[in-house]
């Protein structure tokens, strides 16, 4: 099988992805920056600051992946330009020039949401924040870089084992450890963090150039997410308040749907909607 690097392999998709990778008999490398990496795990592992070109190239060269899927990223903070923005733009560098397939992560709130239908990949980036500004200047470092890059735009990535930090966020305010209201007006498209793994490491070995949708088939908002997983929790879903964006003091993207039907087309994978995962999971009956 081919030889795997997963930059930022300590995130919540990173180790999903190695576990899987694992499975199906890559070599592996990751990279860490800000978390412990596990030892142990059959992976080797290199501390990397991607805002460091030279250190990225370097590190490439004496690793020489196959294929590289970038999912570090740092989504707050004075270094998310550099980090989430440049850092791409080097690793697409140093990929291009070690001849390896690459994978790029992007999100869905590189849009401004002002729309009503679901986004498809010809649609422009609209940021309204630094992190959607971030992952815009990404995707464009990464095209010009290295273009036959796949640039995968996904959504929300939740999951149980462990609970995602968005899940989490629900929980709390649903058992009253937070006082936080979520939006009915903002809607995504959710993604089961194992079906998105299993969709990246199987887009990995197609010749696929160019943006991607990767979300969840189901279209909901803050609040309906946050309901639906406190149901899932065995909480009361009614302890959860909702509000309209329009009353946050900063700028929101208010619809970031994702129409995800070309990699439906294109992949076996099923990209569930989040009712849908519930259910197949057993913690919804409806």
């Amino acid at each position: 099988m081919a030889r795997l690097l997963i930059t930022g392999g300590t995130g919540y998709l990173g180790q999903v992805l190695l576990r899987q990778a694992r499975a199906n008999g890559h070599t592996l490398a990751a990279t860490c920056f800000s978390q412990e990496p596990p030892s142990g795990d059959g992976v080797v592992w290199v501390p990397l600051d991607v805002r460091d070109s030279r250190a990225v190239a370097e590190t490439l060269d004496r690793l020489r992946p196959e294929i590289v899927i970038h999912t570090a990223f740092r989504q707050t903070g004075p270094d998310v330009l550099a980090i989430t923005g440049e850092g791409a733009g080097h690793v697409a560098q140093a990929a291009r020039a070690v001849g390896a397939r690459l994978i790029h992560m992007s999100s869905d709130v590189i849009f401004d949401g002002e729309r009503d239908a679901p986004y498809t990949e010809d649609d422009p980036p609209a940021p309204v924040s630094p992190y959607g500004e971030a992952k815009a200047l990404a995707e464009r470092l990464v095209a010009a870089a290295h273009p036959e890059a796949a640039i995968v735009r996904t959504s929300l990535i939740y999951g149980f084992d462990a609970v995602d930090r968005q899940t989490q966020f629900a929980l709390d305010v649903a058992s009253g450890r937070r006082a936080e209201r979520l939006f009915v007006d903002e809607l995504r498209c959710p993604v089961y963090v194992e079906d998105l793994a299993a969709a990246l490491l199987e887009l990995a070995a197609l010749p696929y150039a160019g943006v991607l949708n990767l979300a969840g088939a189901e279209r909901v908002s803050r609040h309906e997410i946050g309901t639906l997983m406190a149901r899932a929790y065995g909480l009361d879903p009614a302890a959860i308040p909702a509000a309209r964006s329009a009353e946050s003091p900063v700028r929101r993207p208010r619809n970031c749907a994702l129409d995800s039907s070309r990699a439906r087309s294109l992949l076996r994978t099923r990209l569930r909607g989040l009712r849908e995962v519930l259910r197949d999971l057993g913690r919804i009956t409806e």
